[in-house]
């Protein structure tokens, strides 16, 4: 009898179609729950743009719970534009604005800023609802600003001055300690020092260093010359001939204005000179 060899059929490879079954079946099993997801959805709200965004029931439950954590934060909602100054003030009181206006605390140093001043601002800042922080950053911009300001205010105020002693100097000659004076007298008697040194033109100089002003008033105290406001201690005051008759006087040939080793010579020179720098402007 002969040996036959009777030929097996061909197996295909178990571990090979188990895998690509479980694979299929991965993919399967992913893509049926998308679309479940998505069949779950009512009708109503499938064109909802939101809930396209999620892939599957996981993922729409972690949204909800961030969402339910949110929800249940302190939360302060914007009024609309029907909404009374009480809606708003619950709002500022809530971001940290004061409850009055006595509340805003600063950290000045002592004098550096006006409190009468800051009181009025305190209230206007309350009723706007700003908050501490806010409220001193502008107090130390305005602070600021108004000092720079009254810097350059002096400074204007100084050179102002300046050109008035110049040019009164150039127009009353020997006069000019003697007029300036009375002007001042009159002009201080009349609107007050207060007035005269804290008003401040356009031109930059203050209403008692004022070029015109000082004039005018110069004038009027010519022709008020008798009154004693004007006079003052009039004694100290000389003439132009007053003064060079004295010059004269005091230079006289063999006077002690010319030996050196008298004892009035000093004296003498100092005089001379004074009257010479009077006589001069």
């Amino acid at each position: 009898m002969d040996n036959q060899t009777t030929e097996q059929p061909a197996q295909s490879d178990p571990i090979v179609e188990t895998t690509t079954d479980q694979s299929q079946t991965s993919v399967l099993s992913e893509e049926q729950t998308q679309n479940n997801f998505q069949d779950l959805i009512p009708e109503e709200y499938k064109g909802e743009k939101s809930l396209s965004n999620f892939k599957d029931m996981n993922d729409f439950v972690k949204s909800y719970l961030s969402a339910q954590k949110i929800v249940g934060a302190d939360k302060i909602p914007v009024p609309n534009k029907f909404a009374t100054e009480d809606d708003w003030k619950a709002v500022f009181n809530k971001l940290g604005a004061p409850e009055k206006p006595e509340d805003y605390k600063y950290n000045f140093k002592e004098g550096e800023v006006d409190k009468d001043l800051l009181s009025n601002f305190n209230q206007q800042a309350h009723k706007l609802g700003l908050l501490p922080q806010q409220a001193e950053s502008l107090v130390r911009f305005y602070n600021e600003l108004n000092e720079g300001n009254s810097v350059q205010a002096e400074e204007n105020a100084a050179k102002s001055r300046i050109n008035t002693e110049n040019e009164l100097k150039k127009e009353f000659g020997p006069q000019y300690v003697k007029r300036l004076d009375q002007a001042k007298r009159l002009a201080s008697s009349t609107l007050g020092n207060d007035f005269l040194e804290n008003t401040y033109l356009a031109d930059g100089s203050r209403l008692g260093d004022n070029l015109n002003v000082v004039k005018a008033f110069s004038n009027l105290a010519e022709k008020l010359s008798e009154d004693e406001v004007v006079k003052g201690d009039s004694s100290s005051y000389m003439t132009a001939n007053e003064i060079e008759k004295e010059i004269s006087s005091l230079t006289e040939e063999g006077s002690p204005y010319w030996i050196k080793t008298h004892p009035n010579h000093r004296k003498a020179v100092d005089e001379v000179l004074k009257l010479r720098e009077l006589l001069n402007g």
